[in-house]
């Protein structure tokens, strides 16, 4: 698995306008369904509210190429600059480490 966290950065509310754009218009209940995507979602940090924080899971590379491939991307760039948004970037692939199961309640 591959995930992407992504950080929206805005002004005013424009980040939060942006994800909750994102959700009413379908977008992302689409790339929710593309292959390949395991989770994609937004939050809000406590301590910045002028940022989203989108989590961004897939099964492989593979599927991230297809989705970047997809005509939904140019809806979502259009977005971004509709609401002036910069983002910073995270990548983390897992490793099914399970040593740390001890400490996880489930």
């Amino acid at each position: 698995m591959i995930t992407v966290n992504l950080y929206y950065k805005g002004k005013n509310g424009s980040a939060r306008a942006f994800a909750e754009e994102m959700e009413k218009s379908g977008i992302a209940d689409a790339i929710r369904a593309e292959k390949g995507n395991l989770r994609y979602q937004y939050f809000v940090p406590l301590d910045d509210s002028e940022t989203v924080l989108l989590i961004d899971s897939w099964t492989d590379q593979a599927a991230i190429d297809e989705h970047h491939a997809s005509p939904m991307m140019k809806q979502l760039a259009l977005l971004r600059e509709k609401y002036d948004l910069h983002m910073t970037v995270e990548r983390f692939v897992s490793d099914e480490y399970d040593a740390d199961k001890q400490f996880i309640r489930m």
